[in-house]
């Protein structure tokens, strides 16, 4: 190519962004042909024949005192009042690393963000935080989500490698604050995991169950399809075996049958024993879900590394699973999402998680016959988290063009 030919094509301009006003948006994606318009008007008219009633129960008829009533319940179970301290503490240090990432990675102030700040200040100045220790609480989490917003900004680039050390370190260190590390007469001291319960056990589940079901997945699709006949053979085994159980079963035989192979001196934790059966439920599903991406890898990617002198340990490491991992980013959220909404399961087994809880208030005396009330709050709590997940897959799909290149 010449250096005009150069020249000219860095002259060339871009494309023209087109750019509509509200009434022409509207327009084009909703009356753009007489079809679309009948079916705009049809649905406009189901919305409004449902939600009207729905926001006037929920604003003149619903009793959302079962709910404010219940809120440390619903959030925390059973665990000791005067050690609530720590959980604020582990929202204030998720607030600051969370923070921090937005200003790393976020460029712009996103709507959503700005759209849930906005919501924990509302939140804090409502009429049920009047007199409450949570009221400070909250305004300190927007306060400190911001002061990491700005130095994330301030760091920029020099700051990502920090942010992911942090998040690495924030789960366990969560753990620990939560489980305690003293006796019952030191400063923390250990809280029995048959107190934790509500909204805290859902999370401690659904992250050590993502934690840890992840990499015991990868392991077991690279096992699948090794050339090792032993290794290959056992993780066949194991994926077929806990792909034709039910979750429930699994939960019930950590539970209940576990304890009968032990020695009489010798007790598993409940919730530990709810962690792994969790654990090894989702990584089967996980492993097949990667092999899937790694079968989608061309053979010529395999050729090209050996060809650049690698071994088969870095072929796999460097080549082939990020490609594998990034073809199936969809899918491995979407199993992440169906963990997290799993994890009610756990109440059948005992535990009191945040559908647990909200069965238990529902039978208090005063609070008989609000189960609407009570669900509709638990439905929410997980639409919401689902969503969340769901977009931040969006997002990193986008950034790493999945379905693009």
């Amino acid at each position: 190519m010449t250096r005009r030919a150069i020249a000219s094509t860095e002259n060339v301009l871009p494309p023209p962004i087109e750019r509509y006003t509200l009434l022409g948006w509207v327009y084009k994606n909703l009356f753009n042909t007489w079809y679309n318009a009948l079916l705009t008007f049809l649905a406009v008219g189901i919305i409004y024949a449902i939600g009207k009633p729905a926001i006037t129960w929920s604003l003149e008829q619903a009793r959302w005192d079962v709910v404010l009533v219940n809120m440390r319940l619903l959030m925390v179970g059973q665990y000791p009042v005067g050690q609530i301290w720590r959980i604020w503490l582990c929202l204030h240090l998720l607030a600051a690393v969370g923070g921090l990432s937005w200003g790393v990675w976020i460029r712009g102030y996103r709507l959503w963000s700005i759209l849930f700040l906005a919501a924990v200040l509302g939140l804090a100045w409502s009429s049920s935080m009047d007199g409450s220790a949570a009221r400070g609480h909250l305004i300190a989490l927007d306060v400190i989500a911001l002061a990491g917003f700005g130095l994330g900004r301030l760091g920029g680039k020099r700051l990502q490698r920090t942010v992911i050390n942090l998040w690495i370190v924030y789960f366990p260190l969560v753990i620990l604050i939560v489980r305690g590390m003293t006796s019952a007469e030191g400063a923390v001291p250990v809280v029995p995991s048959n107190l934790w319960g509500g909204l805290l056990l859902t999370f401690l589940l659904t992250v050590v169950g993502i934690l840890f079901s992840f990499p015991l997945g990868v392991l077991l699709a690279l096992g699948r399809r090794s050339p090792l006949p032993i290794i290959r053979w056992v993780s066949i085994g194991y994926i077929e075996l806990i792909r034709g159980v039910p979750l429930v079963t699994i939960l019930f035989m950590a539970q209940i049958m576990l304890p009968l192979f032990l020695p009489a001196d010798m007790t598993v934790d409940r919730v530990l024993r709810a962690m792994v059966g969790i654990i090894l439920f989702t990584a089967a599903y996980q492993a097949e879900n990667i092999r899937g991406g790694l079968q989608a890898i061309p053979h010529g990617q395999y050729e090209a590394a050996h060809a650049m002198g690698l071994s088969g340990v870095q072929t796999t490491m460097l080549i082939i699973l990020p490609q594998a991992l990034r073809n199936v980013i969809p899918v491995l959220v979407g199993q992440f999402i169906a963990l997290y909404k799993d994890t009610s399961l756990v109440a059948i087994v005992g535990l009191l998680d945040l559908l647990g809880i909200a069965k238990s208030i529902v039978s208090q005396p005063q609070f008989i016959g609000l189960q609407r009330e009570a669900y509709l709050f638990v439905t929410a709590i997980y639409w919401l988290f689902s969503y969340f997940m769901a977009y931040l897959s969006q997002r990193l799909e986008v950034a790493l063009g999945v379905g693009e290149r």
